[in-house]
């Protein structure tokens, strides 16, 4: 182990609470690298043990590492209704492949307060006919809510899937705008 991970370990997490619940956030050196809905102890749990699997290494939680503090904060201000956009370095090493340039794509490419279809986002891609394998991206996206996924949404209305829950999604869009409030 160098000095260097002695100081700051390669991969740090912290919970947050959220406006959709508690949020997993976890961190490497090279920025946020991962981000998990509905964050009890079990699900956090879960979640760590398969970023130590993946990423080779096992993450510490530190709530008040300089790796999450601009995390956290563009977290919390996306959830008090006074940031629109997240200006975050990306670790993109859970995910590659066409996943990872759907993802881009929708990072990039879908501001808050739009939606784009699963057909619409795979034609930005230049892959027309991979609406489909667009939904697969969204569902393996490591990053929600800072990669929007809960923008793309079915061509003919309907909100789609979501692996935060059509709920989480729900109240996602309305938060951006998309939806109205939930009367209850």
């Amino acid at each position: 182990m160098d000095s260097r991970e002695q100081v700051e370990p390669r991969v740090v997490w912290a919970v947050v609470e959220s406006g959709i619940g508690p949020l997993l956030l976890a961190a490497s050196r090279d920025g946020l690298v991962n981000v998990v809905f509905h964050a009890t102890d079990a699900v956090r749990d879960k979640a760590v043990e398969r970023l130590a699997s993946r990423l080779g290494t096992e993450p510490l939680e530190a709530p008040g590492s300089p790796l999450l503090a601009e995390a956290i904060r563009q977290v919390e201000a996306y959830f008090a209704g006074e940031r629109r956009d997240f200006d975050l370095p990306l670790d993109w090493s859970l995910i590659s492949g066409f996943n990872r340039e759907v993802l881009r794509e929708l990072a990039s490419g879908v501001p808050y307060g739009q939606v784009v279809g699963y057909g619409d986002l795979a034609g930005r891609v230049g892959q027309p006919g991979a609406a489909q394998a667009v939904g697969m991206a969204m569902g393996a996206n490591p990053l929600p809510v800072v990669v929007p996924c809960h923008r793309v949404v079915e061509s003919g209305g309907g909100i789609g899937g979501f692996g935060g829950g059509l709920e989480t999604k729900r109240r996602l869009l309305a938060l951006e705008g998309v939806l109205p409030e939930p009367l209850f």
